[in-house]
C-alpha cells in the first residue's frame, strides 16, 4: 500500500498532462515503455473475474480495486479532480471516449407523461382546523365510510391539470413555477411516489413501459425537499450506506463487455479511467470510490467526517444537509433523476457548481434529469437545455430554453435587460407582477390568465412539435435491455442483512450515552430496591414474610418491564428515515428489525446481569446457585420481551404522543391481568383469556415457583402446621405450585419475544407514516377558484402608510468585538488561546428611512453581528460601544422598540396566521392603543405581507404540516411588524424563497422603510449597484464584472478568501485605509452624541402590557393550542376511558366484598393501579406538547413580549378544565362499577383525590420538560421516578415494613398520599370485621388498615392539603425551570 500511494502521487502529474490519443504513450525512457507493456500483458493473462477487479497504478503495479484503502482513494480523487468543475469535465470526456471507441451504446430512459390530472379532496374553512370536534368527526366519518356511508363534505382541489410532456435523455430540464403550483406533485407523479389517496388520471411511461410494469423506485430516483437523515451518522457513512443498499446496477455488465471488446480490438485504456470504472463496478465494498467522487463534486469532501446532526446534535449546516440528500440518491446506479428544490440554503456560486457537475454527468453519460429550483441565478439558468414552466397546476411552456423568451414576446410580454430570465418567468404569470412586463405600451394592458398562456403554448411551434411527438408512441424495441429495472432489490438479501447489521452496530456505539445512562439508572434502581428489601429485615418464618418476598419479586419484574419504555422514543426517532429508505426500496423491513433484535441481546444480558448481581443476594433470595441462574434467565427474557413489545407499540402508533398513550395502555393491560395485582382465581370470567395472553403472567409464575419451592421454604410448615410454607405462600397468592411451571413460564416469555419481533416487522412493512401535510383552503379562495377568470375586477395595489405613528431612532456602533470561549478541540490545535474572536472592530451606523444590507459569504459572521447588536446572544463576550440616538443601548428598553426576524421561523404550530399576529400585536403594542386600532393594524400588516388569503391557515410544524417555507418566512416578518418597531433586524429573510416570494418579502421591507421604520437586513441587494462595483474594481487585480452578472454574486466572489489569497491582499485592511472608512467614522462620531433636547429611551413599566393583560393574551393562545391539539387531548381522554372501563370490569363490584385481608389488598391494588396509570399517561403525553411550545417561548421572551409568570400560569390553568373533564367521567365510571358506598362525602373525597392526583401528574410531566434540555432526556428523567413512585406507594410494601432509612421517601412520594387518601376516604370509618391469615380474632377493617398499612382515619384534611401542595409545587417548578434555565445556546 505504501508503495502504491507513493507511486500514485508521483503519477498524478503525468495523469493530468497525458494526451487523449490512446496510442501516444507517456514520454519517458524506452525501458519505462516496455515495462508498462509487460504489465498490461500480465493483466490481460488474468482470468476474467480477477481481471475485472485488477487495475494498474502508475508506474506499473497491479492492484485489486476492492482492497483500496481510504488514503489511496483520497489520493486518487485529489490527483484527478483538482478543480472540481473543470477536471470533472475532462475526466468524463475520457470516460465517454473509452466507451465510444469500442462502439458501446449506453442505456437511456425517455420519460413521457400524457394528460396527467391529479385531484385531492380537502376540507375547507373552519372545518379543516384540527379542533377536538373536527377530529372526532373525521374519525366517525372514517368509521362510517367502512360501511359504505359517506357524509364528508369535501372540496375537490385540482393540483395538476392535463399536463403532458417528454423528458429526453442527455438533456437537463429545469422545472420552474411559483410556490404551490404543483412542482413537487409533478415530480412525485413521474417518480411513481404519489400518495395513494390522490385521484390520478393520465399516464406516465418510461421508454414506453407503464409505471406498473417496471420498478420506478429503482429505475429513477426522486430527491426530496425534506432532509431526513440519521443525526449520529457522518456524511460519508450516510452515503456509503446508501451506495451499498442501491448496489451497482448494470455497471459490472458494462465493464465486462467493454473489457472484452477492448481485448479483441487490442486497445489499452487510460489507467485512471480504468481504475475508476473497475472500482465503482466492484459490488459489496464497505466504502466505494463512487462515494468519494460524489462527495467531491457536491463539495462535501470537507465535512465528510462530520455528523449530519439533528435537533439535538450539532451537525453540518442546512445547505450541506440538502447536498447530503442529493448525494444519497446519486451514489446509486440510477441515471434518471427527479430533483426537488436541491438548492435551498445554498448560495448562488455553490448551486452553480453543483448544477454544472450535473450538466456534465447528463451530457457524458446520457442521463435524464428534471430539476426544480427556486431562485436560479442567470448563470445557473443558462446551464439547462429545456424548461418546463408550471403555474396554478397547468403547464405554461415546455421546450428548449432558447425559445422561451420568444414565446412570451409572442404573447406580448418582454423581459427587461437587467432581469434574470428565471425571475421574469416566475413573475409574468402572476396577477400582481404581470403588468410591468407588458411590451407594447401603445395598447392598453389586459391581464392574461394562466389558462390563456397554456392554450397559446400549444399553438406555438415548440408546443406543436411536442404534440406531434407525443402522438407517436415510443417504440419499446428501441429500449436498451439494461435501461429499466424489473426486480425490487438489486443486492442479494444476505448482503442487505450484513449492511444493516453494520449500521446498527455503528448506531449502538454512537448512542453509547443512552445505554450508559440506562445502565446507571438500572444500578440505582437495583440499589434502592435492595436497601428497601434488605435481607437483614427479611425473615422466612411465616406467610407474611413470604408475602414481602413476593412483593420484591413483583417489583423486580416491574422495574425490568419499565426499563423497555425507553425503546419507544428510540424507535420513533428512527421511523422517518426507515420509511424513506423503505419506500426507496433500499432494504426489506426484516433487515431492519432482525439486526436490532440480535444486537439488543448482549446489551440486555449485560443489564440483567447487573440487576440480578446486585439484587439477588442483597435481598436474600434462595441461596442455591442454580436458582440464581434460573432467576437471571427469567429477568433477561423479560427485558427482551419488554423491548419487543414497546418497539411494536412504536411501530404501530408512529407518533410520540400516540405511542406514549399506546405504551401506557399496553402496560396497564399487562399489569392488571398478570395475576399479581388481582389473583388468578378472582379475575372475572370475561377477562380470563387476557390472563393467558399476558406475558407478565408467565414471568410472575416462573419467578415465584423458582423462589418458593426452594428448600428453605419447603423445609418448614405454615401457620396451620400441615402445609409446607412455600406451597402455602403460593396458594395464598393463587400462583401455580407445580415446579414445571418454571419452564412453561420461560417458554411463554420466549414465545412472546419472538412473536412481537415478527409483529414489529409486519407493522413496519405495511403501515405508512401518519403525518400528512394539508394546505388549508379558505372559503373565499374556493369561491375565487370557481369564479370564471375573465370577469375579475381590477385590484389596485397602492402603497399605504401605516396607521400607528412611531419614533424614528438612529443606531450607531463603534469598534464592536465579540469573543467566545475556545472550543476544546481547537484549544489543542491553536495552542494556549482562551478565546476565539468572531467579530473584529466592526463599525457602522443605521439611519431611519435607509435600508441597510449586511452582506457576506456564509460563515462571514452576519448572524453573529445581528445577534450582538440586537442583544440576542446568550453567551460570549462583547466589547465596543453601541448607541441608540446617541445614548448607550440598554437591552430592556431596546427590546421594546426593535424587532428581530430570525433565520429559523419558530411559531406555535396550532394557531392560525391571523391569531399569531393578533397575539403579537396585543402583547407588544402600547396599552394606550385601543383594541379596534390594534385589529385594524393587524389587518393592514397582513395585506402588506400578502397573507390575507392565508389568514385562517394553521401554521403547523415546519416541513410536516401547515404553511410552506416562504409563507412561514412572511409570517415571521409580519409577527415583528405588528409590534410597530422602530428598528427591525432581519436575518436572511429570503433564504428558501423563489424569486417572486423574495420580491414580495423585499417589497414588504421596502414599504416598511418608506413609512419610516428602519431595517437592518442580511441578504442580497438589487439596483445598479455601481458604487460598490467601482469600489472593488478600483482595487488592483480585481476582475471586472461581466455583462448581466448579478452584482451581489460578483461582489461575494471577488471578496472571497480564495480571491484574497490570489491577490495577496486583506480587504478589511484595505478598507481601513480608504476614504470611505474615514467618512463612515466621521458619521458614527456625529451620531453617537445625542442631539440637543433629546431624552433617553424610557418606559415606566418593563413590558407594554400589565401582568393581567399578559396573562389574558397567553391564556388565549394556550387555550387555542390545546383546543387544536386533538392527538394529545383525544388520546388521553380515550386512555382514561379505556382505563376506567378496564379497572371497572376487572375489579367488578369489589367494594361489596370485604371478607378477608386479600379482598382489601385487591381494593388497594385497584385504586393504586387506576390512579398510577392514568397519571403516568397524563405525565408522558403532555411532554411533547410543552417541548414544542418551549422553543416558541424562547423567541417570545427574547422579544420581551411578557414576563415568565403569566406564561407559565396560562399553561398551568389551561390544563385544569381538561383534567376536570377527564376526572369527572373517570370517577363516575370507576365508582359505579366498583360499587363503593354512595354517600356524598365519600364520593366527593374520591373525586377530589383523583382530580388532584391527575393534575399533579400532568404538572410533573411539564416540570420534567422545563428542567431538562430535550424531550428524550425528559422522558428518561420522568420515567426513573415512576418506578420509585411505584415502589413507595404503600402497595407493594406497606409503610410499617419499609426500613427506617427509606421511610422519609414514603412521606414525599405523591402516589403514596393518593393511595392513603383513597383508602381512608372509603374505609376509614368501617367497623365490619375481616379474616386475616395467622390471626386468631378477626379485627375490624378500621383497625386493620391502621395497624397493617399505617393509615390513620383522622388524617383526611392533612392529606388534602399535602396533595394540593404537590400540585402547586410541580407547577411552580415548571415556572421556575423555564425562567431560570435556558437550554437554547446562541
Amino acid at each position: 500500500m505504501e508503495t502504491m500511494s507513493r507511486s500514485l502521487s508521483k503519477s498524478s502529474g503525468e495523469v493530468l498532462t497525458s494526451s487523449s490519443n490512446h496510442f501516444s504513450r507517456r514520454s519517458g525512457s524506452i525501458d519505462d515503455h516496455d515495462e508498462e507493456t509487460l504489465t498490461w500483458a500480465a493483466l490481460e493473462k488474468l482470468p476474467t473475474f480477477t481481471r475485472l477487479r485488477t487495475t494498474i497504478i502508475q508506474p506499473h503495479e497491479l492492484v485489486d480495486v476492492t482492497k483500496l484503502g481510504v488514503g489511496d482513494r483520497q489520493k486518487f480523487i485529489d490527483s484527478v479532480f483538482k478543480v472540481t468543475d473543470e477536471d470533472n469535465e475532462k475526466f468524463l470526456k475520457k470516460f465517454r471516449s473509452r466507451i465510444d471507441r469500442v462502439g458501446i451504446k449506453l442505456p437511456t430512459v425517455e420519460v413521457r407523461f400524457e394528460k396527467l390530472t391529479i385531484e385531492a379532496d380537502c376540507h375547507i374553512g373552519k372545518r379543516a382546523l384540527p379542533t377536538l370536534p373536527n377530529v372526532a368527526l373525521n374519525i366517525a366519518e372514517r368509521g362510517l365510510r367502512l360501511f359504505g356511508l359517506n357524509f364528508a363534505k369535501t372540496t375537490k382541489l385540482i393540483i395538476l391539470r392535463e399536463a403532458s410532456g417528454i423528458m429526453k435523455p442527455s438533456r437537463m430540464t429545469l422545472l420552474l413555477g411559483p410556490p404551490s403550483s404543483g412542482k413537487t406533485t409533478l415530480l412525485l407523479a413521474l417518480a411513481g411516489k404519489l400518495d395513494p389517496s390522490l385521484k390520478v388520471t393520465g399516464r406516465v411511461t418510461y421508454n414506453g413501459y407503464g409505471l406498473e410494469e417496471i420498478v420506478p423506485q429503482k429505475t429513477s430516483a426522486y430527491i426530496s425537499q425534506n432532509d431526513v437523515h440519521i443525526g449520529v451518522m457522518t456524511v460519508q457513512e450516510t452515503l456509503d450506506f446508501s451506495a451499498r443498499c442501491q448496489g451497482i446496477g448494470t455497471r459490472y455488465d458494462l465493464l465486462s463487455e467493454l473489457v472484452r471488446r477492448e481485448k479483441d480490438a487490442g486497445i489499452l485504456p487510460e489507467p485512471e479511467v480504468d481504475l475508476f470504472m473497475k472500482s465503482i463496478a466492484a459490488g459489496n465494498v464497505k466504502s466505494s470510490l463512487i462515494t468519494d467522487y460524489t462527495l467531491k463534486i457536491l463539495g462535501l469532501d470537507l465535512c465528510k467526517d462530520t455528523m449530519v446532526g439533528d435537533e439535538m446534535t450539532r451537525g453540518i449546516s442546512g445547505g450541506q444537509k440538502k447536498r447530503v440528500t442529493t448525494g444519497e440518491m446519486i451514489v446509486g446506479p440510477t441515471k434518471t433523476l427527479f430533483m426537488d428544490e436541491i438548492s435551498t440554503g445554498l448560495d448562488s456560486s455553490t448551486t452553480y457548481q453543483i448544477v454544472k457537475c450535473f450538466q456534465e454527468v447528463v451530457r457524458f453519460t446520457d442521463a435524464t434529469v428534471l430539476m426544480s429550483l427556486l431562485q436560479p441565478a442567470p448563470e445557473t439558468f443558462e446551464l439547462f437545455d429545456d424548461i418546463i414552466l408550471l403555474s396554478e397546476g397547468q403547464i405554461v411552456y415546455q421546450g428548449p430554453r432558447d425559445h422561451v423568451l420568444s414565446f412570451f414576446e409572442a404573447c406580448g410580454f418582454k423581459c427587461p435587460d437587467r432581469k434574470g430570465t428565471a425571475d421574469f418567468l416566475q413573475e409574468v404569470t402572476s396577477r400582481k407582477d404581470q403588468e410591468q412586463y407588458w411590451a407594447d405600451t401603445t395598447k392598453p394592458y389586459i391581464y392574461i390568465p394562466v389558462s390563456e398562456f397554456s392554450k397559446q403554448s400549444k399553438t406555438f411551434h415548440v408546443g406543436a412539435n411536442l404534440e406531434n411527438e407525443l402522438s407517436v408512441p415510443y417504440d419499446r424495441f428501441k429500449s436498451h435491455p439494461a435501461s429499466l429495472v424489473f426486480n425490487k432489490h438489486s443486492v442479494p438479501k444476505s448482503d442487505l442483512f450484513k449492511i444493516c447489521w453494520d449500521r446498527e452496530l455503528l448506531l449502538i456505539k454512537r448512542n453509547a450515552f443512552f445505554y450508559v445512562f440506562k445502565t446507571v439508572q438500572i444500578i440505582i434502581m437495583a440499589l434502592i430496591t435492595s436497601t428497601v428489601y434488605l435481607r437483614t429485615g427479611m425473615g422466612t418464618k411465616d406467610e407474611n414474610d413470604g408475602a414481602v418476598y413476593i412483593g420484591a419479586l413483583i417489583f423486580s419484574m416491574i422495574a425490568n418491564m419499565f426499563n423497555g419504555f425507553a425503546e419507544l422514543s428510540l424507535m420513533i426517532q428512527r421511523l422517518p428515515v426507515f420509511y424513506k429508505q423503505r419506500d426507496l426500496l433500499f432494504h426489506p423491513p426484516w433487515t431492519f428489525t432482525l439486526p436490532a433484535f440480535l444486537l439488543s441481546i448482549p446489551v440486555t444480558i449485560f443489564e440483567s446481569v447487573v440487576w440480578v448481581s446486585i439484587t439477588y443476594y442483597l435481598i436474600g433470595f434462595a441461596p442455591e446457585f442454580i436458582r440464581y441462574v434460573k432467576h437471571l434467565l427469567v429477568i433477561f427474557l423479560t427485558q427482551q420481551m419488554a423491548g419487543s413489545i414497546f418497539r411494536f407499540t412504536a411501530a404501530t402508533c408512529r407518533s410520540m404522543i400516540l405511542a406514549n398513550t399506546g405504551g401506557s395502555l399496553v402496560i396497564l393491560l399487562l399489569f392488571l391481568l398478570g395475576g399479581f395485582i388481582i389473583p388468578r382465581g378472582e379475575i372475572p370470567i370475561w377477562w380470563k383469556w387476557a390472563y393467558w395472553v399476558s406475558p407478565m403472567a408467565y414471568t410472575y409464575d416462573a419467578l415465584t415457583v423458582n423462589e418458593m419451592l426452594a428448600p428453605r421454604w419447603m423445609n418448614q410448615h405454615s401457620s396451620d402446621n400441615s402445609t409446607k410454607l412455600g406451597l402455602a405462600v403460593l396458594e395464598m397468592f393463587d400462583a401455580f405450585t407445580d415446579p414445571n411451571w418454571y419452564w412453561i413460564g420461560v417458554g411463554g416469555i420466549l414465545g412472546f419475544t419472538i412473536l412481537f419481533n415478527i409483529l414489529v416487522t409486519l407493522a413496519l412493512a405495511f403501515l405508512n407514516p401518519l403525518e400528512k401535510p394539508q394546505a388549508i383552503v379558505t372559503k373565499e379562495k374556493t369561491e375565487e377558484i370557481r369564479a370564471v377568470s375573465g370577469s375579475e375586477s381590477e385590484i389596485s395595489y397602492a402603497k399605504r402608510g401605516m396607521v400607528l405613528p412611531f419614533t424614528p431612532y438612529t443606531m450607531s456602533f463603534d469598534n464592536v468585538n465579540y469573543y467566545v470561549d475556545m472550543p476544546k478541540e481547537m484549544k489543542e490545535e491553536e495552542g494556549a488561546k482562551d478565546k476565539l474572536q468572531l467579530l473584529r472592530e466592526v463599525t457602522g451606523v443605521f439611519r431611519p428611512g435607509v435600508l441597510t444590507a449586511l452582506m457576506g459569504v456564509s460563515g462571514a459572521g452576519k448572524t453573529t453581528l445581528m445577534d450582538v447588536l440586537a442583544g440576542r446572544k446568550t453567551g460570549g463576550y462583547i466589547e465596543g460601544d453601541i448607541r441608540i440616538s446617541g445614548f448607550p443601548k440598554r437591552q430592556e428598553t431596546f427590546a421594546r422598540i426593535s424587532g428581530y426576524c430570525e433565520q429559523n421561523d419558530i411559531h406555535s404550530p396550532q394557531v392560525t396566521v391571523r391569531e399569531s399576529l393578533i397575539y403579537s400585536a396585543f402583547l407588544r403594542l402600547p396599552k394606550e392603543i385601543t383594541k379596534d386600532e390594534k385589529m385594524r393594524f393587524v389587518d393592514q400588516v397582513m395585506e402588506l405581507v400578502e397573507l390575507k388569503s392565508l389568514k385562517d391557515a394553521i401554521v403547523g410544524l415546519p416541513g410536516i404540516t401547515g404553511l410552506s417555507t416562504e409563507q412561514r418566512k412572511r409570517l415571521t416578518i409580519a409577527v415583528e411588524l405588528v409590534a410597530n418597531p422602530s428598528i427591525i433586524f432581519m436575518d436572511e429573510p429570503t433564504s428558501g424563497l423563489d424569486a417572486r416570494a423574495a420580491a414580495i418579502v423585499m417589497r414588504t421591507v421596502r414599504n416598511t422603510v418608506d413609512t419610516g421604520g428602519q431595517v437592518i437586513y442580511a441578504g442580497p441587494l438589487g439596483q445598479n449597484s455601481h458604487n460598490i462595483i467601482e469600489y472593488f474594481q478600483a482595487i488592483h487585480g480585481v476582475q471586472k464584472i461581466k455583462e448581466k452578472y448579478n452584482p451581489a454574486t460578483w461582489m461575494l466572489e471577488v471578496s472571497s478568501m480564495a480571491a484574497e489569497a490570489k491577490l495577496e491582499i486583506d480587504f478589511a485592511e484595505h478598507y481601513k485605509t480608504s476614504l470611505l472608512y474615514e467618512q463612515n467614522k466621521k458619521l458614527v462620531k456625529e451620531l453617537s452624541t445625542p442631539p440637543q433636547g433629546e431624552k433617553d429611551l424610557y418606559f415606566s413599566t418593563q413590558f407594554s402590557q400589565s401582568l393581567l393583560g399578559q396573562f389574558k393574551s397567553c391564556l388565549w393562545k394556550q387555550w387555542i393550542t390545546y383546543w387544536r391539539t386533538p392527538d394529545y387531548n383525544l388520546a388521553r381522554f380515550f386512555f382514561a376511558l379505556v382505563a376506567a372501563l378496564m379497572v371497572g370490569s376487572i375489579f367488578w363490584k369489589v367494594g361489596t366484598k370485604r371478607d378477608n385481608a386479600n379482598d382489601l389488598t385487591k381494593v388497594i391494588g385497584a385504586m393504586y393501579a387506576a390512579v398510577l396509570f392514568v397519571g403516568v399517561n397524563n405525565s408522558t403525553s403532555v411532554q411533547p406538547l410543552v417541548a414544542v411550545e418551549r422553543t416558541v417561548f424562547y423567541r417570545e421572551r427574547a422579544a420581551k413580549m411578557y414576563s415568565v409568570l403569566p406564561y407559565a400560569l396560562a399553561q398551568v390553568v389551561c390544563e385544569v378544565p381538561y383534567v376536570l373533564f377527564q376526572t369527572t367521567y373517570y370517577t363516575l365510571i370507576v365508582y359505579t362499577m366498583l360499587c363503593f358506598e354512595w354517600t356524598m362525602v365519600k364520593f366527593f373525597w374520591f373525586f377530589f383525590v383523583s382530580f388532584v392526583s391527575f393534575l399533579y401528574f400532568t404538572y410533573y410531566g411539564m416540570m420534567a420538560v422545563a428542567i431538562t434540555p430535550n424531550q428524550q432526556v425528559a422522558a428518561v428523567f420522568a420515567g426513573a421516578f415512576y418506578g420509585l413512585f411505584n415502589l413507595f406507594s404503600g402497595f407493594l410494601i406497606p409503610r410499617p415494613r419499609i426500613p427506617k432509612w427509606w421511610v422519609w421517601y414514603y412521606w414525599i412520594c405523591p402516589v403514596a398520599w393518593t393511595v392513603y387518601g383513597l383508602i381512608v376516604s372509603q374505609y376509614g370509618d368501617v367497623e365490619d370485621t375481616i379474616k386475616v391469615p395467622g390471626m386468631m380474632n378477626d379485627p375490624t377493617i378500621k383497625w386493620y388498615i391502621k395497624n397493617h398499612y399505617g393509615y390513620d382515619p383522622n388524617f383526611m384534611s392533612s392529606i388534602a392539603a399535602v396533595l394540593v401542595g404537590f400540585t402547586v409545587f410541580f407547577a411552580f417548578m415548571f415556572a421556575f425551570g423555564i425562567k431560570m434555565l435556558n437550554f437554547q445556546q446562541r
